[in-house]
């Protein structure tokens, strides 16, 4: 029986379609593959991720670069007891005088001043990181790399299973017009055995039968016609109402595939781009044992006073810096060799799946490639069974209408004929997919 993979989930979406009219719109399998790819959520998501990991890039290399920060701080100090009036201290008299004669014999009230504004910009720039940045950013440029290979491989699948789908709904319009054929062939068998005046009941039985079989065949085939298209409409992002014809149709003859060896692979290219991102993430957390030399410097200017419009009436105190900082990691709790070991760890485990992947895509494009040459060698003896079948049931259909032959013997030649037609029909689409399947993994 025809292998329908892609019709079995297809049933709850069933739609009827109509004919199509003089303004239908035209769809060829490259047309087909843009709108899917156009629409395609995966391919949009792998877009992203690629945007993503060029920004991470961006994020990672800024840790080369001069960082200025700025501070800016104003404060209140509130008397608690008062809440109304600054705070504020009394000096004795003998204390005025000894700071100056005209203070003897008078207290001293000093207020305190409970207003507070401090502005500050300090910069840091790195200068030696022994690998530490280098290596995060070569990480990161692997990832970019990752996320790269990955769009590639998410836009091979969707091409794939757009040519599936394409190919699906051509053949379900092929599967329609032989169920339509095989149906009409047996209703003229029926008027034949009308005509003839011959009608015995076993015949007419017989013939009844097939034709209500036939019924069905030609039911289903339309239901699975129905929803290969509009599953197609679903992916390619075309209006329901809108009625398209598929303008490519199933090839009569197959060209030979030269295909050598399989040398590269998207999913090869992940893997590998894995490894040497987990590689230079050990070589940086390995990094975190030595030390970081950075120029530093800062400056801050504060000022004080009783009430914010006079805090300015008085020059405030300044304070400026600069120098080199050396820091250097003394005990962490074995954290840096724990971070370094998880890198590596997953470094090998990266190179152990491109090794598997290797064995397993090149054998997987071996298969199809060996399975199209297969299926390109048989299409041609399957042709002539369905030719030599064609005939049988074209003799079968002349002696019946002579009254020499039974409806059992017209219907088992009918039966050979439409299961012939069907597996070429299926023949040439996993031909077709075959191929796909090679341009999926090799090109």
């Amino acid at each position: 029986m025809l292998k329908m993979r892609n019709l079995l989930g297809f049933g709850a979406l069933g739609v009827t379609l109509c004919a199509a009219p003089a303004d239908a719109m035209d769809l060829s399998l490259a047309d087909t593959v843009d709108k899917i790819v156009a629409e395609s959520q995966d391919v949009k998501k792998a877009d992203a991720n690629v945007k993503k990991a060029q920004a991470q890039l961006s994020a990672a290399n800024s840790n080369r670069w001069l960082k200025l920060d700025g501070t800016a701080t104003y404060m209140n100090m509130i008397n608690v007891e008062n809440p109304s009036k600054s705070n504020s201290i009394t000096l004795p008299s003998t204390i005025g005088a000894m700071i100056d004669k005209s203070f003897e014999g008078h207290d001293i009230k000093l207020e305190i001043p409970d207003n507070i504004l401090s502005l500050g910009v300090s910069a840091t720039q790195p200068i030696y990181t022994f690998g530490k940045i280098g290596n995060a950013v070569k990480s990161v440029k692997s990832a970019i790399k990752m996320s790269e290979a990955s769009r590639d491989l998410t836009l091979r699948e969707v091409k794939y299973s757009a040519a599936d789908i394409y190919w699906t709904a051509k053949m379900t319009d092929n599967i329609v017009k032989i169920a339509k054929s095989d149906l009409e062939a047996a209703r003229a068998a029926r008027r034949n055995l009308a005509t003839a005046g011959r009608a015995n009941r076993i015949n007419l039985v017989k013939i009844e039968s097939d034709i209500a079989s036939k019924e069905i065949n030609l039911s289903d085939a339309e239901f699975n016609r129905d929803t290969a298209y509009r599953m197609l409409k679903i992916l390619a992002g075309i209006d329901m109402s809108e009625e398209i014809t598929l303008t490519d149709d199933f090839p009569k003859s197959f060209a030979d595939i030269n295909a050598g060896k399989l040398k590269n692979n998207p999913e090869w290219e992940i893997l590998n781009q894995q490894v040497e991102m987990y590689e230079s993430k050990a070589k940086s957390s390995r990094a975190e044992y030595l030390p970081t030399l950075a120029a530093t410097a800062s400056y801050s200017y504060t000022a004080i006073g009783p009430e914010y419009d006079t805090m300015f009436e008085q020059r405030g105190s300044q304070s400026a810096y600069w120098g080199l900082a050396l820091q250097m990691p003394i005990f962490h709790g074995g954290a840096i060799r724990a971070n370094a070991t998880m890198d590596a760890m997953d470094a090998e485990a990266a190179r152990q799946d491109l090794d598997k992947s290797k064995k397993l895509k090149t054998e997987e494009y071996d298969t199809a490639v060996n399975r199209y040459n297969h299926l390109r060698g048989n299409l041609a003896t399957l042709e002539n069974a369905r030719n030599l079948a064609s005939k049988a049931y074209q003799f079968s259909t002349e002696r019946f209408a002579a009254g020499q032959t039974s409806a059992i013997e017209l219907a088992e030649a009918s039966a050979g004929l439409y299961q012939l037609d069907m597996a070429l029909l299926n023949a040439k689409y996993n031909i077709l997919m075959s191929a796909e399947a090679i341009k999926k993994l090799g090109e």
